[in-house]
């Protein structure tokens, strides 16, 4: 059974940085799927903060972490990581990553593309 795993949370003051990695188990190629992060704060929905193409590495932020965020790839470790910078108290959140067969014509930041999620990693900012 494929599985996500997620790693990297912690608690950070405000102002702070923390890099997420996402990694997979053998056999499943992340570079092969387009990957995305989604955070999921207490009360509150699901919520996409960025991701990445397969087919040419392309990014897609949404406003609320446009400039602070980045996600990038490292395909000979088959890992995908999520830089944050900035920290700010409201990104305090359970941080999953999730895949999506790039098939169809599928586009990457079409969140409910996912469907493939790992467990977690709770990122607490504190002010």
């Amino acid at each position: 059974q494929v599985q996500l795993a997620e790693s990297g949370g912690g608690v950070v003051q405000s102002g702070g940085s923390l890099r997420l990695s996402c990694s997979a188990s053998p056999g499943f190629t992340l570079a092969n799927f387009n990957v995305a992060w989604f955070r999921q704060a207490p009360g509150k929905g699901r919520e996409g903060v960025s991701c990445i193409s397969s087919r040419d590495g392309s990014t897609y932020y949404p406003d609320s972490v446009k400039g602070r965020f980045t996600i990038s790839r490292d395909n000979a470790k088959n890992m995908v990581y999520l830089q944050m910078n900035s920290l700010k108290p409201e990104d305090t959140a359970v941080y999953y990553c999730a895949t999506a067969r790039p098939f169809g014509g599928v586009y990457y930041a079409d969140w409910g593309s996912y469907d493939l999620w790992g467990q977690g990693t709770q990122v607490t900012v504190s002010s």
